[in-house]
């Protein structure tokens, strides 16, 4: 329960900034331009902290995941007192470092309590952050409308994660690094880690790229309204949801079929969405995307933790498929400036190959 309470705390910032994102701009002061290349501080932060946070956690992962958590409560908050592009850009380095840390430790964790307790908690636990971005999404556009600012909303975002932190008091210390014959050589790891977080990466390409293109998508190409638009990324993620609460309550599943739901019905469902011609066939292919796509990360680190009980293969798919998230705003822009959006989204369908290979390529 603590795990799903910190993935939910984390979908808070999330599900809010977005919203947030105009007030920010208006409070800073930027151009579309200036605060697109203060946003681009988040990766950046982000993928040296997975990696140095990776190899603090390991053996330690309540007091690192504690640490990530709090740390990353004061980042936001701190977001909300930029004045300026550069304080903002700061301010989002941070974010992007502390968010970055938490989402390793979070992994490692979880991986470490299913090992000990023999519970199924990887699906559950990336359930969580899904429905709370549907959830949270709105009720800050709601806070908006009755007049908070973006610095109030950021300081009672962030004392929810903070509070969250305390929750993990009630999580086991585990017992240390695990006996090193338990765990598979470091070459043959990293190995693995790369293809599955390449892998991994497949699926974040096309999971972020709903979450920041499809409204745009509804409304200059379907003429769809702000609010009919907003139901793009909302079906998706609640196809997410839906997805992982199903695999949650299944016996555990293989991968192999895995790959082939995800790289069949999630490239599918991304090139109806782009290609469908009206607002409905977007919508329903976005909703196929999120439950083709949605139980086959989870999945992943929850075998990678079964087989590394050391959690260098954990650390390493959370890492490396982070490059979705980092390639994913410029592949979509690239592709739309030489094919158009709806076809640019289409495209992305082809990143389900690689899966249906391994599909094709792995045993049992």
């Amino acid at each position: 329960m603590p795990l799903i309470v910190i993935s939910a705390a984390w979908a808070v910032f999330w599900g809010a900034w977005s919203v947030l994102l105009p007030a920010v701009k208006v409070a800073t002061g930027l151009s579309a331009a200036d605060l697109g290349a203060a946003l681009s501080a988040v990766p950046i932060g982000a993928v040296p902290a997975m990696a140095l946070a990776g190899r603090f956690a390991r053996g330690r992962e309540r007091a690192a995941l504690a640490l990530a958590t709090v740390l990353f409560a004061v980042s936001v908050a701190g977001v909300g007192r930029a004045t300026t592009g550069g304080q903002l850009a700061a301010a989002l380095l941070l974010v992007g470092a502390t968010s970055g840390a938490l989402d390793v430790t979070l992994n490692l964790a979880t991986g470490r309590a299913e090992r000990e307790s023999g519970r199924r908690l990887f699906q559950a636990v990336h359930a969580a952050f899904p429905l709370v971005v549907i959830v949270t999404a709105p009720l800050t556009g709601l806070a908006r409308s009755y007049g908070f600012g973006a610095d109030t909303v950021l300081v009672l975002i962030a004392l929810v994660i903070g509070a969250a932190a305390l929750t993990l008091m009630a999580l086991p210390l585990g017992s240390g690094l695990p006996d090193q014959a338990k765990t598979l050589p470091v070459r043959r790891l990293w190995g693995a880690a790369a293809v599955l977080g390449a892998l991994a990466a497949c699926v974040l390409v096309i999971e972020n790229s709903v979450e920041q293109w499809s409204v745009l998508l509804l409304e200059e190409h379907r003429d769809a309204t702000p609010v009919v638009a907003s139901a793009a990324p909302a079906a998706y993620m609640a196809a997410l949801t839906v997805a992982r609460m199903v695999a949650q309550a299944l016996p555990r599943l293989r991968l192999r079929p895995l790959y082939l739901v995800a790289g069949a019905g999630g490239g599918a469902g991304i090139a109806l969405a782009g290609v469908g011609g009206s607002v409905p066939v977007s919508v329903a292919g976005f909703a196929l995307t999120g439950l083709a796509l949605g139980p086959l990360v989870p999945a992943l680190l929850a075998h990678a933790a079964a087989d590394d009980a050391g959690g260098t293969l954990v650390w390493g798919i959370s890492t490396i498929s982070y490059a979705g998230f980092v390639v994913s705003p410029l592949l979509v822009a690239g592709l739309s400036g030489w094919l158009g959006l709806p076809v640019a989204l289409a495209a992305l369908g082809l990143l389900g190959l690689p899966l249906i290979a391994r599909f094709v390529t792995e045993r049992g």
